[in-house]
């Protein structure tokens, strides 16, 4: 059984040691503010006086703290000669990359890990976890990562993908999320229950996650040309929305930005294309 080390004790990091605890592992665990350690200790855990003597105590190190600056600082503390460091620390793909050039450089392995959860999700069959990183590293520590989260995969060689992978989920996520709730609005101000929409409209609602596999194909490819749905289809309903918001007093700027978009799109020529032609404005072309 592989001993572990957990610096950073936060509502994800206390979840990631309990799960580790879970798993019959021998834990160690940091946190700046030691009181957080105590619900651990009681379960097992214990507890490093500093961050050298919790990296020194486990070959797997695992950081989860409020930014890449803040776990390089800490890590800099420490010896990490022959530990492998999984980076759980939200931030941006060039932070990761860079603290896992500055941890190789120290003389240890790395993986940079994303995960897809809130903390009570930690551990769950069905919790997402991206890692990226070397194969042979992710092998050999996989048994132990897989408590994390049943779905936990390796994504990538380069550390940074994981980073953009959550970013992609939480991206469209909002997105998502920002369009139901503008629907909402615009149901309730009309008198109509939202859960009964739902039931009514659950096919088509569903079709729209499986409509993502051909966007991402057309995107990939480069190649939007349609024979159906095309953007010139879409430009009348955006507008009908757009009008429809503006009558009931219901906030028009999330259907506006499509508006926009479209008619971009269809005045440059680009009218018989598919939805997926717009990733060229994202991209700023």
């Amino acid at each position: 059984m592989t001993d572990v080390t957990v610096i950073g004790l936060g509502e994800m990091g206390a979840a990631l040691a309990a799960a580790f605890l879970d798993g019959g592992h021998a834990v160690t665990v940091w946190n700046r503010t030691p009181e957080k350690a105590e619900s651990l200790l009681a379960k097992g855990a214990h507890r490093a006086d500093d961050v050298r003597a919790a990296v020194a105590a486990s070959e797997l190190v695992v950081v989860s703290v409020k930014g890449n600056d803040t776990a390089l600082a800490l890590l800099e503390t420490a010896d990490l000669d022959g530990r492998t460091v999984v980076n759980l620390t939200d931030g941006t793909s060039a932070e990761a990359r860079r603290v896992a050039a500055e941890v190789a450089a120290r003389g240890a392995a790395y993986l940079h890990g994303q995960i897809m959860t809130i903390a009570p999700g930690v551990g769950h069959p069905d919790a997402v976890v991206f890692f990226g990183g070397q194969a042979e590293v992710y092998e050999r520590h996989a048994p132990v990562l897989a408590l994390l989260g049943g779905r936990g995969t390796l994504v990538s060689d380069d550390p940074g993908v994981p980073t953009l992978y959550g970013m992609a989920v939480h991206g469209t996520m909002w997105g998502t999320l920002n369009g139901f709730l503008h629907a909402a609005a615009l149901l309730t101000d009309a008198g109509l229950g939202v859960e009964r929409f739902l039931e009514h409209a659950d096919a088509s609602m569903s079709a729209l996650v499986g409509f993502l596999p051909s966007l991402a194909q057309e995107v990939d490819r480069g190649a939007y040309a349609v024979p159906f749905g095309a953007l010139q289809h879409h430009l009348p309903s955006v507008e009908d929305l757009v009008r429809e918001s503006g009558d009931r007093g219901i906030d028009t700027a999330f259907p506006t930005y499509t508006l926009e978009l479209v008619r971009r799109a269809v005045a440059e020529g680009h009218a018989t294309d598919s939805y997926s032609r717009l990733v060229e404005h994202f991209r700023g072309r």
